[in-house]
């Protein structure tokens, strides 16, 4: 089969490899549509992930496809031409954290990558836990939509946003863009704050009542704050960018009392000053939000075929698997395209 091989840092190559061999509880899937990422942009630029993924390694994880072959243990409800949408992780539901409620944090999370390529053998964890039936309703293109979404499903949950907040979503990118959509549909008032035109273009497409331009602003956090209840600062904040400046920005413009969700991980070793007292008086709560879990997996799904969020409005291309390479250099450059489907 012809699949994308990871190397090292910026070392992506499309090759003829052996398609998967399946253990009993496996299961290989015919992939249709695989999605880029920003973890996969990522782990492409580091030609790594300590825990994902280590090269020289199939790549990619957010896809939708068609099961083609099964294991000998695999229960009788999957099937050959299953229309399936499999996770890239699943929990071992043993672990201290498993037993604690907290499947993401999981000690033994078990993690798949392989979706830029014909075929990709899911692990019989993945296939028990993780695999879910894509209705006939939902296309391909959108049920790939599934991962990233649960994870913005549980940084909703986990913020606290509900009907009637004003909720300000740092950063524009496809998660960003995911997280203005939901809320705006749920009768939440969203502030955007992006820094490109493309992305303020985008957000006030999805719903944002206001966008901005970053990089054109003098001081975010003053404007942000005027468009709030009395200037006081919004009830809740979503950090989808993952640096230091933003974190802070973001812990200056929620009201106290509100939630700050820094959801966005900055790069190892980073600094973000902090003041205490702001915090301590304030009461300002802190949260992070790292993956997902099977209910916010199923979550997705049923997002999805209720029609709460397609994927026209973040996939801005298609390719076929032999431009990958072309399309990681594209995105490094930061061009404002937000998801490009790959079609093996």
């Amino acid at each position: 089969m012809t699949a994308a091989v990871l190397y090292g840092c910026e070392d992506i190559k499309i090759e003829r490899v052996d398609i998967p061999r399946l253990g009993e509880d496996d299961v290989l899937v015919r992939v249709q549509v695989a999605l880029t990422c920003g973890t996969d942009l990522k782990v492409w630029k580091q030609g790594f992930h300590a825990r994902m993924i280590k090269p020289p390694a199939l790549f990619g994880h957010e896809l939708s496809g068609v099961v083609e072959e099964k294991g000998s243990s695999v229960n009788g409800g999957v099937h050959k031409g299953m229309r399936v949408v499999p996770s890239n992780s699943a929990p071992c539901n043993r672990c201290f954290y498993c037993l604690k409620d907290q499947p993401n944090l999981c000690e033994d999370l078990l993690f798949n990558n392989g979706a830029y390529a014909e075929y990709i053998r899911i692990p019989g964890r993945i296939v028990r836990e993780n695999m879910l039936e894509i209705p006939e309703s939902v296309s391909f293109l959108d049920a790939a939509m599934v991962e990233p979404l649960a994870c913005v499903l549980r940084g909703i949950h986990e913020t606290g946003i509900r009907p009637g907040d004003t909720a300000v979503i740092i950063g524009c990118g496809p998660i960003g863009l995911q997280f203005i959509r939901i809320l705006s549909r749920r009768k939440v008032r969203v502030i955007a704050v992006g820094k490109r035109a493309g992305q303020v273009r985008a957000a006030e497409r999805l719903g944002a009542v206001a966008a901005f331009d970053a990089s054109e602003i003098d001081n975010p956090v003053t404007l942000v704050r005027q468009l709030t209840d009395g200037g006081r600062g919004a009830d809740r904040v979503v950090e989808a960018v993952g640096q230091p400046i933003t974190w802070q920005w973001g812990l200056q413009m929620v009201r106290k009392g509100g939630t700050v969700n820094l959801f966005g991980g900055c790069p190892r070793g980073s600094e973000v000053k902090i003041d205490p007292s702001a915090l301590h008086y304030s009461e300002i709560t802190i949260k992070s939000t790292f993956h997902h879990t099977p209910q916010f997996i199923r979550e997705a799904l049923d997002t999805i075929v209720r029609g709460e969020i397609r994927a026209q409005d973040f996939i801005t291309g298609e390719a076929p698997l032999s431009e990958l390479p072309h399309i990681f250099r594209h995105m490094k450059n930061r061009n404002g395209e937000l998801k490009t489907a790959v079609i093996p």
